[in-house]
């Protein structure tokens, strides 16, 4: 076979026997600091470093959950890594408790103990393993070596757990039940089929209420015989239901959970298992439940309710479905769940607002106190220069209208106009909301710029049938929307239409794809983080637990009608219109959209010529959650925003 090199600019051409042509990567300049390799990408400023880095100083308390002696399970971070603090009182120290590389973000205590398990992964693969750990550092592995594990749940007692595993490559997971205190007590009581797991364990410990994830349209609940492994369908059937969470009521005759059946949002229904008879306790909802706990003694529900992003809680006497008083919660987003504390007193709970960081919060159900335990810290950030966004609805292509929020600097340019910065979340059924990022707040007080937040079509917050207008033929829908978020810029007098860069992660990062191949000649350049660029190729490769929940969200590329639509929309076969600058990041680790996503663009804008600057953490995932990372990607991120906004040192 002959082999002949052609130069062409920046590109390179192989022609091979037979005249075919194969585009070559041309050579780039490669280096490397810590975990992160950059290719083609300048070394980023000490003045614009050191900037960043008070915003990634800045740091949240998450509340976990509750021990028995009223001390709180938080997470948070003081090194690198996001790790298991005890909180002994409101305002007390943050004792750690857990010491890893690995980031710890999630903890659970076991009923009556001073224990509690929480997952462990390396290098953000999320092949989870489960460990039991005491206050003393004591600890032991739960799961089976070469699973993945998720979804630990303790009867009310403690004396069982249960969780979901799956192997590598296995699209169907399995429900484990052990003692706690003996590892090797664990069997697999259901050899189950697609994303099932637990959510509540009888009083008896015969019985568990188990979901399977369809879609985040659909959600299936049963109840499984511990002893058989049987399952007994829940609910109404023959039709899409989403149920969120579940817990026995009226000593397990009933299931408490969240469900959007006959209602365009989710809301508190009680589900007699006897008669199937659906009891609803926030008839006429207008803004969807998100999640709930239940008092220990099952007669007091509480549950977070999503309005227009912003968090309320909300608490309702399960027996009659009475409102009780709630707490009145600063304007923010709850970060994590509730919980009831062991003697059903307060309920624990995060909050962080656009300018606050996240901390720890619990509410006295009787008293009606709310109390802050945790002051996070914000890193030597200015407080004054934090800014609120403001929520806004723009029209879009079908007259429909888009919800957003766009955060603006408070200190405008003289006669000038912003640049902007549109951040297109993931998912895709995610959705952006106002809590602290310090990400957005680099962006606004850094580069000056406006930055919008837009929730297209698919995200969820806003009902199942919006949640469901950008499924498998409709997917560029979403774009459109972007498209007409453009266009509400140019109309904007204090906004500069020439200077708008889209930045995007996951889904969000197909997103931006999408957008630079689409509107090249509206944007000035993109960020894409673990985008999907192609989806015949992203579903091939993602893991097999993923896959086939991946589909029932994207379209099945098994379908020859759907296969066609893959091959249209894919943001690499429209990569010859993608003529601005981008920056592509990717986690060497991922298992949901695996790095060849990412690489796979690089080389085909690179081998037509489009500048390009590639970011590879090596010890990273779906995500970056090491703050040494962050602070170095971020840092990465503004250096090519500054270049492509026009934005000067």
């Amino acid at each position: 076979m002959t082999v002949r090199v052609l130069l062409a600019g920046a590109s390179m051409s192989l022609v091979l026997a037979g005249g075919a042509v194969a585009q070559v990567e041309p050579q780039v300049e490669t280096r490397e600091a810590g975990q992160i390799v950059y290719q083609g990408v300048p070394a980023t400023p000490p003045s614009l470093q050191a900037a960043i880095a008070p915003y990634y100083n800045a740091r949240s308390a998450v509340f976990e959950d509750w021990l028995p002696d009223g001390s709180m399970l938080i997470a948070t971070r003081f090194g690198e890594t996001s790790q298991i603090h005890r909180v002994a009182a409101p305002g007390a120290a943050r004792t750690q408790l857990t010491f890893f590389g690995e980031p710890i973000s999630s903890a659970k205590a076991r009923p009556g103990t001073a224990t509690f398990a929480y997952p462990r992964d390396v290098g953000g693969a999320e092949y989870y393993q489960l460990y039991l750990r005491d206050l003393a550092g004591h600890e032991i592995q739960l799961s089976a070596p070469d699973t993945r594990n998720q979804g630990a749940v303790f009867s009310k007692d403690g004396t069982l757990v249960a969780w979901s595993q799956v192997t590598p490559g296995d699209p169907n997971y399995d429900i484990v039940m052990a003692d706690p205190a003996n590892p090797a007590s664990r069997r697999v009581i259901h050899e189950g089929t697609g994303a099932i797991g637990p959510l509540d364990i009888s009083a008896d410990g015969q019985r568990l209420l188990v979901a399977r994830y369809v879609s985040a349209a659909q959600v299936e609940m049963f109840v499984l015989d511990a002893r058989t492994g049987d399952l007994s369908a829940l609910g109404p059937q023959g039709r899409k239901i989403a149920y969120v969470g579940g817990g026995f009521v009226d000593g397990g005759k009933a299931v408490l959970t969240l469900s959007d059946d006959g209602s365009e949002v989710t809301r508190p229904v009680v589900i007699d298992l006897a008669s199937g008879k659906v009891r609803d306790l926030d008839p006429g909802a207008t803004w969807g439940a998100e999640d709930f706990d239940l008092s220990p003694d099952g007669t007091t529900i509480a549950y977070a309710v999503n309005e227009e992003g912003y968090s309320r809680i909300v608490l309702r006497d399960v027996a009659s479905g009475k409102l009780l008083k709630g707490p009145e919660l600063p304007m923010g987003v709850l970060s994590s769940g509730l919980k009831f504390s062991p003697d059903g007193s307060k309920l624990g709970f995060s909050l962080s607002t656009s300018t606050a960081a996240g901390d720890a919060w619990s509410y006295d159900v009787k008293g009606g106190t709310l109390t802050r335990w945790t002051e996070s810290e914000l890193g030597g950030l200015d407080p004054a220069r934090l800014v609120e966004p403001t929520l806004f609805r723009y029209p879009t292509f079908d007259k429909r209208t888009i919800p957003a929020f766009i955060y603006r600097p408070k200190t405008a340019p003289a006669g000038g106009k912003l640049p902007v910065v549109i951040q297109i979340h993931g998912g895709p059924e995610g959705q952006e909301q106002p809590s602290f990022n310090p990400r957005r707040q680099s962006w606004v007080n850094e580069l000056g710029a406006a930055v919008i937040i837009p929730n297209v079509r698919g995200s969820s917050g806003y009902g199942k049938t919006y949640l469901s207008l950008d499924n498998a033929e409709k997917r560029e829908d979403s774009v459109k929307d972007i498209g007409a978020l453009l266009d509400w810029v140019a109309r904007q007098p204090d906004l500069d239409a020439s200077r708008v860069a889209v930045v995007g992660q996951s889904y969000g990062g197909y997103m931006v794809l999408a957008v630079a191949g689409h509107y090249n000649e509206r944007i000035a350049g993109a960020i894409d983080l673990y985008g999907i660029s192609d989806w015949v190729t992203f579903l091939k490769n993602t893991e097999g637990y993923r896959r086939d929940l991946r589909r029932a969200e994207y379209g099945d590329e098994r379908d020859p009608k759907m296969r066609a639509v893959f091959d249209r929309i894919a943001p690499v076969k429209m990569s010859a219109k993608m003529k601005k600058p981008m920056m592509v990041f990717q986690g060497a680790n991922d298992p949901r959209v695996p790095r060849s996503e990412s690489e796979q663009m690089v080389a085909t804008l690179r081998a037509q010529g489009t500048e390009v600057w590639y970011v590879l953490a090596k010890d990273e995932g779906h995500g970056i959650y090491k703050k040494a990372n962050q602070e170095a990607v971020r840092a990465t991120e503004l250096l090519f925003l500054k270049k492509v906004l026009g934005v000067g040192e």
